[in-house]
């Protein structure tokens, strides 16, 4: 199986790859590793002042002809119209947040402002790079791949905004495969587990500020308490490697699933939920 897994990266010639929210996490381990791999990557940070300290990090690292940073914050349609005139062969939307808390309670803007960072202005950037790759007769062989989450696919309670934008991007993603076949892009997602990056525990962190224990019925000490039994599990706190190192393998390759759910025990744990779903009573 090894010598097989060697063989198929061998066949995946190098890619250009932009990734968005490339300077922390997922996307920053995941571009150094497919950049040392013979990919060429546009890292892109949201936030200005990531982008020097990204720069020499890539330096440091000895691969500045392989990793370009830029600065791309999807909030400023100036950067997105940039963008969208880069030359690459896989748009990687790997940059989001999440609003955790009850759905019940959570101030309606806050959900607004979730689907907008992580559904809506990712669509404006996936819509302009991939109407300019077909109208140019560029289309074949690309690839879109989202970041979803296991949170796409199941929703656990004080979660609903934040999984319900992948549950979005899912949707996006699945139609977007059957509309995109016919000019030979390919759509791709990724869905990790709880992984240990930093990522959720700042999460946890956002209710934090609107929760007040004079109005809500949710009291802030029950919320953080959950968030924190979840997190001290081993469930909640795995080793992202194992994620970067499927990342480096699925974001560049011509072949592959189109959902990939990571680790295996969460995809046993996903499957055996949606068969429950259909049994689920009130």
């Amino acid at each position: 199986r090894h010598l097989k897994v060697c063989r198929r990266l061998d066949m995946t010639k190098s890619k250009t790859i932009l990734i968005t929210g490339g300077a922390t996490g997922f996307g920053k381990a995941a571009a150094i590793g497919m950049a040392r791999n013979g990919h060429n990557i546009i890292a892109t940070a949201q936030v200005s002042s990531q982008v020097t300290p990204l720069r020499e990090e890539v330096e440091a690292l000895g691969l500045s002809d392989k990793i370009r940073v830029e600065r791309l914050d999807l909030t400023d349609p100036y950067d997105i119209k940039q963008a969208i005139k880069w030359d690459f062969d896989v748009l990687w939307n790997n940059a989001g947040m999440g609003e955790p808390g009850p759905v019940w309670e959570i101030p309606v803007d806050i959900v607004r402002h979730n689907y907008e960072v992580n559904v809506f202005l990712p669509l404006e950037l996936t819509q302009g790079v991939v109407q300019r790759w077909v109208r140019e007769g560029k289309s074949q062989g690309k690839k879109v791949v989202y970041t979803s989450s296991m949170g796409g696919l199941f929703t656990p309670a004080n979660w609903g905004t934040y999984v319900s934008t992948k549950h979005a991007i899912e949707a996006f993603a699945e139609a977007m495969q059957q509309e995109l076949a016919a000019y030979g892009v390919k759509i791709q997602t990724i869905n990790p587990g709880a992984y240990y990056t930093g990522y959720n525990e700042t999460m946890a962190d956002n209710p934090m500020r609107w929760l007040d224990d004079e109005v809500n019925f949710t009291k802030r000490a029950d919320l953080k308490k959950g968030f924190d039994d979840f997190f001290a599990t081993p469930e909640g706190k795995m080793d992202p490697q194992e994620m970067i190192d499927r990342m480096i393998e699925i974001v560049p390759a011509d072949e592959g699933k189109f959902r990939n759910v990571c680790p295996k025990v969460i995809e046993d744990m996903l499957k055996q939920h949606q068969l429950d779903a259909w049994e689920n009573r009130i």
